[in-house]
């Protein structure tokens, strides 16, 4: 069946967006959903050289690996992104929407928690290393496990590892509010729920700056989603 023509989103973006929602278990898909909504406002989006960038991180993580154990693929994984391709966040302008552009994080290696974290996912499941996004509120974290258990990161800040404590203490600064200790604040969310909270970031983001159809062409991607 044709995918009707949008209203507000660019059709190329629409299009190629609506796409990857038949296999949006897949963490290409994920990565496809996510590169098609830069197509809004991007011109010259490829798909297959934001694969190609990944998998080019990838290897070099591989090639630099002592051991093939978790604990050593994950060491050398942070050792590529955080300290030799200087992934990092954007504080000097979180809200730039450059920053949810995954071809954009890419190029420039800073982004916001949730497209950081995107990139963290993607290089490490080629590396058969399991990656869970966990939907903090205020500050996307993920979640990897290594022979010793579950570890949480923020790749927002060079891929730090946190306790469940020090996670809290992180959404408090973030929200400037307490928050409970409950595990519900850090449970996992599935493909299309970080989808979503990208492109509702994206939506706040776009009426910031009274951007009204951007924000407009972002809900109708959302919509796509959550119609599934």
């Amino acid at each position: 069946m044709p995918v009707p023509a949008p209203r507000y989103c660019r059709r190329v973006a629409y299009e190629h967006f609506a796409a990857a929602l038949g296999s949006l278990h897949e963490t290409g898909a994920l990565v496809g959903a996510a590169t098609a909504l830069s197509m809004h406002a991007l011109d010259d989006v490829h798909p297959g050289a934001v694969e190609e960038r990944i998998e080019a991180l990838a290897v070099g993580v591989r090639r630099g690996r002592t051991t093939e154990s978790r604990q050593a693929t994950i060491a050398h994984l942070h050792h590529v992104l955080f300290e030799r391709e200087g992934f990092e966040g954007n504080r000097l302008d979180f809200y730039d929407p450059r920053n949810s552009y995954l071809p954009q994080v890419l190029a420039t290696r800073r982004g916001i928690p949730i497209s950081l974290a995107l990139i963290y996912k993607a290089v490490a499941e080629r590396l058969g290393l399991p990656v869970t996004g966990i939907g903090a509120p205020g500050h996307f974290l993920v979640r990897i496990e290594d022979e010793s258990g579950a570890l949480l990161i923020d790749p927002f800040h060079r891929g730090r590892m946190l306790s469940e404590e020090e996670a809290f203490k992180l959404m408090e600064a973030t929200l400037g509010a307490a928050v409970p200790r409950s595990d519900r604040l850090l449970q996992p969310v599935d493909h299309a729920g970080w989808l979503v909270r990208m492109l509702r970031n994206l939506e706040a983001i776009h009426s910031r700056r009274a951007q009204p159809r951007d924000a407009a062409a972002m809900a109708e991607l959302r919509q796509l989603v959550e119609l599934g």
